[in-house]
């Protein structure tokens, strides 16, 4: 189906060629026309005062002459100086609209050729996943489902952080604390259990640094010889030198983890094509930082610590590699994008990380630059801002953070209950019941942290998401149920059975055809900018939209046969086209509610 803009525009081309003479194949600059003004879209007159030699104004008024003669889409124009506003007639909207409607896969590019790996998640094996861990999946689940619409062959990926000083420290607070406790003994979830070593391992560091304070010794002093510290530096050094108790250890804790981050991607509706493992790319990274080292590109201090000097790129010194010899963030994923851009073949690679990471990926580019990777210019960094809470910002290590789990039960729980309030699941089995609220809750969570643009940090407020009123996800999800009711009574009353050829469009359906026919470009525009917000917007757009329309006019009720069976049909694409947005979001949307 051609692009209305290209459309008009080679229309335009045309008449311009036979008024003024043919000037290259030069495409004339379409828009949409802005809403104060009347018409559908706008051509700007303005290229063409060099071949009509004439005002603004009469170069617009002889275009549209020629173009309502020449188009029968064109019904008729307006000018506003050097700018010729088209209105297209109803037939248009209406082959268009039936068109959009025998097209299966309305909103689906073409194949681009194209492979994109996408990043996302990327948790620690020490904590539990909280609120901002959800805004990191959601974003990098939808921007993901958004570029596979666009055409793009997309490879969904999780790197598990399983290694590093964060995991020792809940491993030592768990051998010195835990006395053999598990997720059985204990009824709590793996990643749970961890996490709460994790902050027993700081509540203790913290208490050591005051003693030694205490005794006399400056903070930072106490900060590097805390014996806790050194303890979890020396297990490190061990799991590196793979000693088999720590290594062990190692292996039951993240064990535990992973079932219970497992049961956390389920319950959000996220998975991935792949995972990756800091513990398996670490020694390619370390390899090639000594290749880096005999390059020259990086150089040893004395503590026989390894660095590159970026200082001549504006940036400064960076630690590659520890004078232990143990690896530090960048040491491995200098080795896993390598890997990765060997084993898949990418064209691009996008690390959905948060917005304090900036410096890392900035370095991160231009260190695989320095080595001679040209793909590192293919490397995009998708950052966001954090996640606040009413009550302000969440700190792992105090475990004052917003667990998912809780997160994503509670919002599910608050579902049900206005659910319950309202009076809407009287009807429902128990089952349904439990699945509706499911959707809804979700659905609540998953809309209001899309909706915003990533790069803000945004302020969750859990209540107001489930608001059924306004933009949010529970309103959309109840436009397509009301949907689906009217499309169910009118199967059940044989109303939904003419064909809808003959039926002419009002002005009020025309605009829901305008809405429809900008899914496509939405979701372009959305692929390009890694911007799940822009099908958010675009959704509650078109759900508003048709809310005011079935408000306004009747359908079951419209007595002309044909314009019904349209209606319907209009109805119909709305509720598809509606579901369609709603999942590149990840956001289920129910039958009925």
């Amino acid at each position: 189906m051609m692009n209305i803009e290209a459309f008009i525009s080679e229309a335009a081309t045309r008449a311009a060629d036979s008024l003024y003479g043919k000037a290259g194949d030069e495409l004339l600059q379409i828009q949409k026309t802005r809403k104060e003004f009347e018409g559908d879209y706008t051509l700007v007159v303005f290229p063409l005062l060099r071949r009509s030699r004439k005002s603004p104004e009469a170069t617009a008024m002889e275009m549209g002459e020629k173009l309502a003669a020449d188009v029968p889409e064109i019904e008729s124009f307006n000018v506003i100086k050097g700018f010729l506003n088209l209105t297209l007639s109803p037939a248009f909207w209406a082959a268009r609209f039936e068109q959009m409607y025998a097209a299966g896969d309305f909103g689906q590019a073409p194949s681009t050729g194209r492979t994109i790996m996408i990043e996302y998640s990327s948790p620690n094996t020490n904590k539990p996943l909280h609120l901002g861990h959800i805004r990191n999946n959601l974003l990098g689940y939808s921007v993901a489902r958004i570029l596979e619409a666009a055409g793009n062959r997309v490879i969904k990926v999780n790197l598990v952080n399983d290694r590093g000083i964060h995991i020792c420290k809940s491993m030592l607070a768990w051998q010195l604390y835990g006395n053999g406790e598990t997720p059985e003994s204990s009824g709590m979830k793996g990643d749970h259990l961890v996490g709460k070593y994790y902050v027993e391992f700081d509540k203790h560091y913290k208490a050591q640094i005051a003693e030694l304070v205490a005794a006399g010794k400056s903070e930072e002093e106490a900060k590097k010889s805390a014996p806790i510290m050194a303890a979890a530096q020396e297990m490190l050094r061990k799991w590196e030198a793979k000693d088999p108790e720590v290594y062990a250890l190692w292996e039951r804790m993240n064990g535990w983890v992973y079932e219970g981050f497992e049961a956390t991607y389920k319950a959000m509706g996220v998975d991935f094509d792949k995972i990756y493992y800091e513990s398996q790319t670490y020694l390619l990274g370390k390899s090639i930082v000594e290749e880096g080292l005999a390059k020259g590109i990086f150089f040893r201090k004395d503590d026989n610590s390894v660095w590159i000097d970026l200082t001549a790129d504006g940036l400064d010194q960076k630690l590659l590699l520890r004078g232990d010899g143990t690896s530090v963030y960048m040491t491995q994923d200098l080795g896993t994008a390598l890997r990765r851009f060997e084993e898949n073949s990418l064209d691009d690679m996008i690390y959905v990380v948060g917005n304090e990471q900036n410096y890392h990926f900035q370095v991160l580019k231009l260190v695989l630059k320095k080595l001679g990777y040209e793909w590192s210019d293919n490397i995009f960094h998708l950052s966001y801002g954090m996640v606040e809470l009413p009550e302000g910002k969440m700190k792992s290590r105090e475990g004052t953070v917003v667990d998912a789990d809780d997160l994503i039960e509670e919002m599910i729980k608050t579902a049900r209950e206005i659910a319950e309030e309202a009076g809407k699941q009287a009807e429902y089995t128990p089952e349904e019941a439990a699945e509706t609220a499911r959707m809804v809750g979700l659905g609540a969570l998953k809309y209001f942290i899309l909706k915003v643009d990533p790069k803000k940090t945004m302020l969750f407020n859990p209540r107001e998401s489930i608001d059924f009123n306004g933009n949010t996800g529970p309103f959309i999800q109840y436009t397509h149920a009301r949907i689906r009711s009217v499309l169910r009574k009118a199967a059940e009353s044989g109303a939904g059975t003419v064909s809808a050829s003959t039926a002419t469009c009002l002005p009020a359906e025309i605009e829901l055809i305008k809405k429809l026919t900008e899914y496509p470009d939405t979701v372009a525009a959305a692929a390009a900018n890694f911007a799940p917000s822009i099908i958010g917007a675009y959704a509650y757009e078109l759900a508003k939209s048709y809310n005011g329309y079935y408000h306004d006019t009747p359908i079951l009720r419209e007595e002309n046969s044909a314009v019904r069976q349209l209606r319907l049909q209009l109805s119909e694409q709305v509720a598809a086209t509606i579901r369609q947005a709603m999942s590149l979001l990840g956001i289920e949307v129910p039958e009925r509610m």
